[in-house]
Parts: C-alpha cells; sequence; structure tokens
C-alpha cells in the first residue's frame, strides 16, 4: 500500500464509492475479487470495506458474484445503458401517477428521441416486456 497506514483515502458518500466501483467492474475483461479490486482503487480503501460495498451491491442487485479461490468475484448484471434503464424504471414505479409522470417525460423528449421510443415500442413491441 501507500504511505497511508490505514488503507483509507478521502471520506466519500456511500453512492460514489459504489459508483466507483461499479464504473471499474465495468472497464475489467472479467469479474474480480476485492482484493482486486482494493488493489485496482490504489489502496484507497481497506480489503475489508471493499468486501462491505461489493457485498452490498450484490444485495441490491447490482452485481454478480461467483466463487474464486477463498473469496467471490464480483462483475455488474448488465452494462450502463441497463443501469439507468432500470433507474427510470425505479422512478417511474415510485410515483402514484404513472400517466402523468410519462406524459411529462415524453413532452420533454426532443423529436429525434420521440421518433426513436416510437419505433421502439411500434406494433411488434410488447408493452411491459424488458
Amino acid at each position: 500500500m501507500g504511505a497511508d497506514t490505514h488503507g483509507r483515502g478521502p471520506k466519500r458518500a456511500n453512492g460514489a464509492r459504489e459508483a466507483e466501483i461499479l464504473d471499474l467492474l465495468q472497464l475489467a475483461e472479467a469479474a474480480l475479487t476485492p482484493g482486486e479490486v482494493a488493489e485496482r482503487l490504489g489502496g484507497e480503501l481497506t480489503y475489508s470495506s471493499v468486501v462491505t460495498i461489493l457485498t452490498r451491491m450484490h444485495t441490491k442487485g447490482l452485481l454478480t458474484r461467483t466463487p474464486r479461490g477463498r473469496a467471490y468475484a464480483y462483475a455488474p448484471v448488465t452494462d450502463d445503458a441497463g443501469f439507468a434503464a432500470r433507474r427510470m424504471r425505479t422512478v417511474l414505479e415510485e410515483r402514484p401517477d404513472r400517466e402523468a409522470v410519462l406524459a411529462r417525460f415524453a413532452d420533454g423528449l426532443s423529436d429525434t428521441d420521440a421518433d426513436l421510443l416510437r419505433q421502439l415500442l411500434g406494433p411488434d413491441q410488447h408493452p411491459g416486456q424488458y
């Protein structure tokens, strides 16, 4: 590790750490163990902190994990577009008036995005299936 004997970097919000680790895992060519994640973070976090964050992300359904030796190796469940779509669905599901939310969303789309959405929701598509 570096000169920091505690292996900790600047204090950051959990969401920022999760996003940083998710980005790291998305760029990796294969699933990574907590030790590999800690190493790629340059010693900013202790091994146990990395395990805690990865476990929390796995519990949230953001990561898959497979046994590798005495540890698990973690990988994202989807790509960046998939995560964005999941966030959009979550926001929609949290609102009582889905129609109003969708109408406002559609009103704010550019002509190009509206055309693309129409194309994606064409007659061959079945709303509600992902």
